[in-house]
């Protein structure tokens, strides 16, 4: 996250409010409710793993093994058994 400094974008009124609560200390303003995109939408991560995950279920009904998948996809038996088990 880029800092961006209070007077170059606030009015100076505002800035002499907020410090008679926060003098000297970095604060963080979040975006507008309802803006906010969840984890892994803006980079498109959240697609990849679940493009994954279904390839992974997939392949498992299709008689891979648990074990076999966990080593092809680098992940533990454990993860492997959540995500053919879930849903």
């Amino acid at each position: 996250m880029k800092y961006i400094k209070a007077c170059d974008i606030l009015p100076e009124h505002l800035i002499t409010e907020i410090q008679k609560y926060v003098e000297g200390h970095t604060i963080y303003i979040p975006s507008k409710i309802g803006t906010r995109k969840s984890w892994g939408e803006k980079n498109g991560t959240k697609q990849e793993y679940i493009k994954r995950n279904n390839e992974i279920r997939i392949a498992y009904k299709r008689g891979n093994s648990i074990d076999k998948l966990s080593e092809k996809y680098c992940l533990s038996v454990y993860t492997i058994k959540k995500i053919i088990y879930s849903r």
